[in-house]
């Protein structure tokens, strides 16, 4: 199987999404009992509202991706045991940081050990800089990793932000897994995690009934950032620069401005460039639907980044996302 075969992409968004939906539905009470997240100051909602709907989206993705590929048994449709169970083992760091908060040193550490889970456990012939010592770019991509998981919970502080983030990522992933230009193995995942954030969207949309928490935002990001690695792994840096560059870039200058300023980078704020947005006069809406907008924009260009060999175009592709990036930015960072 050269190609993720479309049938089995659809199948894993449908059945994702139905379970996602159906398993956050029961959990809602039980999480409104127990999983309270009370507003404060950097809050964007003002009622207590129940999180921890990660459980089922992250239990949707890897029960139907794994479904699938052992129900197929093909000997190239394969993902590493690691994904599933640094995966598991993240969500599990991120629910208990959910019910009482875990220090800062160890919440890093038990990240790292997740990410280095996967880096360390794949093969030596997984390369993107063959030129480059092997335990280089590995520590270069933990560091990478661990920063990509943390910046996935850094964003999810809006309702439907990270639906308006994965969706489109994950969409981008299936087509391209359709056109043979990414593993049809992470296609699989990436469908199931597309369908489970589809199926769990009715719950979260504004004003949210439930939210994800970091038992959902920091397996996100993780099976997010194993996803954009098999993009890099194929060579495809321009795709997988750009499908999360909304997210690389508010981050990212959130993060230096307030290094700059020093500020404790650990502490809650409300500095995204997102959560300014909202402060500036822009409704949740139409700040979820302007960043749903641009991501649709940088899949297609990621799209049509693997389809040429030129690397001019590709540069020339992502200059043309980090414009449009940076116009979001800029209007959101305005008063209105």
């Amino acid at each position: 199987m050269i190609t993720s075969d479309l049938s089995l992409t659809l199948l894993a968004i449908v059945a994702a999404a139905v379970l996602s939906a159906v398993l956050t539905w029961a959990m809602r009470p039980l999480l409104l009992r127990h999983a309270l997240a009370r507003p404060n100051v950097r809050s964007s909602h003002r009622i207590p509202t129940p999180q921890g709907a990660g459980i089922a989206v992250i239990a949707a993705t890897l029960v139907v991706a794994g479904a699938i590929i052992a129900w197929v048994g093909a000997a190239d449709l394969k993902i590493p045991s690691a994904v599933f169970a640094a995966s598991l083992f993240i969500a599990v760091v991120g629910f208990a940081d959910d019910l009482k908060s875990i220090p800062v040193l160890p919440r890093l550490l038990l990240q790292a050990a997740a990410v280095s889970a996967i880096l360390f456990t794949a093969s030596g012939d997984l390369r993107i800089v063959p030129a480059c010592p092997l335990w280089i770019e590995r520590g270069l991509l933990l560091l990478a990793g661990l920063w990509f998981v943390n910046l996935v919970n850094f964003m999810d502080g809006l309702d439907w932000m990270t639906i308006a983030e994965v969706v489109p990522i994950t969409g981008a992933m299936v087509v391209l897994g359709s056109l043979g230009e990414f593993p049809a193995s992470a296609a699989i995942v990436a469908a199931a995690l597309c369908g489970a954030m589809t199926g769990f969207a009715p719950f979260n949309r504004p004003v949210a009934k439930i939210f994800l928490g970091d038992v959902g935002s920091l397996p996100i990001g993780l099976l997010l950032g194993w996803c954009l690695l098999q993009l890099a792994y194929h060579q495809q840096f321009a795709a997988a620069l750009l499908l999360p560059l909304y997210y690389l870039f508010d981050a990212t200058a959130t993060l230096l401005r307030r290094l700059a300023r020093r500020e404790p980078f650990w502490a809650a704020h409300r500095s995204h460039f997102y959560q300014r947005a909202t402060d500036n006069g822009f409704t949740v809406w139409r700040v979820v639907s302007e960043v749903f907008t641009l991501n649709i924009g940088l899949a297609v260009l990621a799209i049509a980044s693997t389809m040429t060999h030129s690397s001019t175009t590709n540069i020339l592709f992502l200059a043309f996302g980090s414009i449009a990036v940076a116009f979001v930015l800029l209007r959101f960072s305005r008063q209105r």
